[in-house]
């Protein structure tokens, strides 16, 4: 495999010194930075997350700051989620729509005050949507990408860890609150969140000159809990029907289409750019739908392309993301299917590098 030229338009960020420390064995390009995907092996590092704590650096999901007199307008214009009853300390997972009710984002909001808000933003160039929209509005509202790096602790010891270093008062926080918390003299914002279903947080980590004391901290505290560097694990996120923008969906999906319908309140959420087409989708209903799909046989290889889903001679969708389940003993996958063959139970097949598999529409995802 060809070696990817670093260079400064690829960006390190305030941990990979700890990453690279930690033994790294993988990276993605992720917002032009550079995100781990890999240490000991990919089931390895699933088997620790699940059974003890991992420290993120997931850094490259970088912040879009709204700030300003029209801060809130703003960010409504982005999102079908009705954010009017979103207090200051929340966080909200929200859709960010075109004008066509075209997927351009899944990021989680930030609510620091009524006239500053962080999107903590998925792949994508989002900032410059977002400072278009301010300027072609007229709004009275600053856009930039603060010196923020989230860096996430996720696993059933995360709790634990984030106690030792920060206090017991951390373990107060709700899911998707967030509250600011003292470290060396600078104050951070730390969410219950993260991108696994085993529980954890994310330090909103202000300043690249406290990423490794941070970090340094992290794992002198975690020595007896089996701390160790991790990173998003694909086979657990699929596991848990975790959505990944790029792969999963793009600007050509709905949020309804990628099983986010709950997250639109479309009727109520007054001033989004996508609403009038999103209200038609919303009428009508999609006609592909994000389904959990189980692909029998062995291990399936790595999903770095879509595999059509065949009922017959006739193409119904499409596999997006597959991994082989230790747990679940079978592979899991995500698919886009249309609605005649979305139902639970559904036997197709599905069209993998190493030839035709069985595969089954499921009801839900595993975890």
């Amino acid at each position: 495999m060809a070696l990817i030229s670093q260079t400064r338009r690829l960006r390190r960020t305030p941990f990979s010194e700890g990453v690279e420390a930690a033994g790294v064995t993988a990276y993605t390009v992720y917002n032009r930075m550079l995100l781990p995907t890999m240490f000991k092996s990919v089931e390895e590092d699933y088997h620790h997350l699940k059974n003890a704590v991992q420290i993120w650096d997931v850094a490259a999901e970088r912040q879009v700051e709204l700030r300003g007199p029209d801060a809130a307008r703003l960010m409504q214009m982005l999102t079908p989620r009705d954010l009017r009853g979103m207090l200051p300390g929340r966080c909200f997972y929200v859709p960010i729509v075109d004008e066509t009710g075209g997927m351009l984002n899944d990021p989680v909001c930030v609510k620091l005050a009524e006239d500053r808000w962080w999107i903590s933003i998925a792949d994508s160039d989002l900032l410059l949507w977002v400072k278009g929209i301010a300027n072609g509005y007229r709004l009275d509202v600053l856009i930039d990408e603060p010196d923020i790096s989230p860096l996430a602790i996720q696993g059933p010891k995360a709790e634990d860890l984030m106690a030792h270093v920060f206090g017991d008062a951390v373990r107060d926080i709700r899911f998707f609150r967030f509250g600011m918390f003292d470290f060396q003299g600078r104050s951070m914002a730390i969410a219950r969140s993260g991108y696994s279903k085993q529980g954890g947080f994310e330090i909103y980590v202000d300043g690249t000159e406290m990423g490794m004391p941070l970090w340094n901290a992290l794992m002198e505290a975690g020595k007896d809990m089996d701390v160790r560097a991790g990173c998003p694990n694909g086979i657990e996120r699929v596991e848990g029907g975790l959505l990944s923008y790029g792969n999963d969906m793009t600007d050509d999906n709905t949020p309804h289409e990628c099983g986010l319908g709950r997250f639109c309140d479309t009727q109520t959420a007054i001033g989004c750019i996508g609403r009038d087409a999103l209200l038609r989708v919303a009428k009508e209903g999609p006609v592909q739908q994000v389904r959990a799909i189980d692909i029998a046989g062995g291990k399936v290889p790595g999903c770095d392309r879509v595999w059509p889903l065949m009922a017959g001679t006739k193409r119904v969708g499409q596999v997006t993301s597959a991994a082989w389940s230790p747990d679940f003993n079978t592979n899991v996958a995500i698919g886009m299917v249309r609605m005649t063959h979305w139902d639970e139970g559904m036997a197709l097949r599905v069209e993998t590098p190493d030839g035709l598999r069985d595969a089954v529409v499921r009801e839900a995802f595993w975890a």
